[in-house]
């Protein structure tokens, strides 16, 4: 570690639940070897960052130096020169960022920015260990579409996502997270639907065990009418571990007919263990469909004892039922690809969990 961070602590509401001291560890682990994650898709552009750094510029991909700014609490330590991408009109294109960390700070900024009807399907995965930080900004123009899935797999340390995302009209932005990593994770993001009709999702699973706390914090702002966003998260704790669960959505005074849903679940695979939910709406509309759901529980005892009575081990029957818990989330991921892997990942996590 080279210096003091101002990180935010525990009095801030927005970050109650967040494990700095896992943070300021991780950046004092010792240099290591960290390979770069093995690709998903064979036909993606591919950018590789090495301990943040853009190891080879693809070609075919239109990229450049620019630099970022943020009043965020951790994405402002990744602020600074980074990188853009910009993505014409009507294109189609699939980007796989590998992010591979060797222990120390790593810090990766990044604008992607998608001009009209423009479709981007981006994958990133984070390897090794340290402290990696990303901030990335999306700007999305009239009827642009981006699918994303986040693969964290680090073996250790922390890793912090900030997301600053803007959704023009008709445009749509997906995005499906996957914690299965023996890292400390906080993914934190801003979402604003900027246009008539735009559209979010946002969601995906956090698989903590042992003394490790993961947590997302996703905030949602409607500006526009006729608006629709979707979040669905889900945490599965076991041993002494906390995954934690904040996600909100405001809508704005006109922002008529906006359709808004949230739905968080934990499931404690022993009571030793904690998963905290917090569910917010903040409606200054008069004409929207809003809901949100957030439940706590531990697998069903029936189920498992009418698995158990079919043949099938205590163990099996455990790991089945938490199994198709976690698909609820990963199935939002489109590409058959991509969610074979992000299932593959948490199969081994459940596998040492279990």
């Amino acid at each position: 570690m080279t210096d003091v961070l101002d990180l935010p602590t525990t009095r801030d509401e927005a970050f109650r639940w967040a494990d700095m001291p896992a943070l300021e560890a991780a950046r004092a682990l010792p240099a290591t070897t960290a390979p770069i994650p093995e690709p998903i898709l064979a036909d993606a552009i591919r950018l590789v960052f090495a301990d943040g750094v853009l190891v080879d510029e693809p070609t075919g991909l239109p990229i450049a130096s620019t630099t970022l700014a943020s009043d965020h609490p951790l994405g402002r330590h990744a602020a600074g020169e980074g990188h853009a991408i910009t993505l014409a009109g009507r294109s189609i294109t699939t980007i796989e960022i590998l992010r591979a960390s060797t222990g120390g700070d790593c810090h990766a900024p990044l604008t992607i920015t998608l001009g009209e009807d423009a479709v981007l399907t981006l994958v990133e995965s984070f390897t090794g260990a340290g402290w990696s930080n990303t901030l990335t900004r999306f700007d999305l123009g009239r009827g642009a579409r981006v699918m994303r899935a986040v693969r964290i797999v680090q073996d250790a340390g922390f890793v912090s996502t900030r997301d600053e995302v803007a959704i023009a009209e008709a445009a749509s932005f997906v995005s499906v997270a996957l914690g299965a990593t023996g890292a400390g994770t906080r993914l934190d993001a801003a979402l604003t639907l900027n246009g008539d009709g735009a559209y979010a999702e946002l969601g995906g699973a956090l698989l903590t065990r042992d003394d490790q706390r993961q947590e997302c914090a996703v905030r949602v702002r409607h500006a526009a009418p006729n608006g629709q966003s979707h979040q669905l998260w889900r945490a599965v704790a076991a041993d002494r571990s906390t995954a934690s669960l904040a996600a909100a959505v405001e809508v704005a005074r006109d922002a008529q007919k906006t359709d808004g849903e949230q739905s968080l679940r934990g499931l404690l695979l022993q009571r030793t263990a904690t998963v905290n939910l917090k569910p917010e709406l903040e409606i200054f509309a008069d004409d929207v469909k809003c809901a949100h759901g957030a439940t706590i529980g531990e697998l069903d005892a029936r189920a498992l004892f009418y698995m158990q009575s079919r043949g099938i081990p205590a163990a099996r029957a455990k790991a089945l039922l938490t199994r198709a818990f976690v698909a609820d989330a990963l199935d939002r991921i489109a590409d058959e690809t991509v969610r074979a892997a992000f299932v593959a990942d948490a199969d081994a996590w459940l596998e040492q969990a279990l």
